[in-house]
């Protein structure tokens, strides 16, 4: 079951940021049902690759940035979140689910947003869950 809300929740934060950054978008159409119907398995889909990504990826590459974590007082790690974003979205893209995200800074407030929008879940929606 903590699986299941993770990657809802995960979703709903790319959802979001697809919502409100411009350079992070799915392909296909733009308005009403069709675009429910047609982005929802995407969606999910590219939550799981971020979460793969974030379980496996992620901690090496922070392992090996420590010192530039430590220097920058941990602003790096928004440098970590916004490439892995842009990793998902290199993956997403080469097995054909059509998410794409253009450029560094859009990444970055893209990260920002989902990682907001997940804690905001966490601390809201799920807050029975984590006991």
């Amino acid at each position: 079951m903590r699986f299941v809300t993770w990657l809802l929740s995960t979703a709903v934060g790319v959802a979001v940021a697809t919502w409100l950054i411009d350079g992070i978008f799915f392909t296909g159409p733009s308005s009403g049902w069709e675009e429910v119907q047609h982005k929802i398995l995407p969606l999910l889909l590219v939550s799981l690759i971020l979460g793969v990504i974030s379980s496996f990826v992620k901690p090496v590459v922070t392992f090996f940035s420590i010192p530039f974590i430590v220097l920058t007082l941990g602003l790096f790690l928004l440098v970590i979140n916004a490439l892995m974003l842009m990793l998902t979205a290199w993956i997403a893209g080469g097995i054909g689910i059509g998410f794409h995200v253009e450029g560094f800074w859009n990444a970055l407030w893209g990260s920002l947003v989902i990682s907001f929008v997940n804690w905001f879940i966490s601390i809201s929606v799920l807050k029975d869950d984590r006991q």
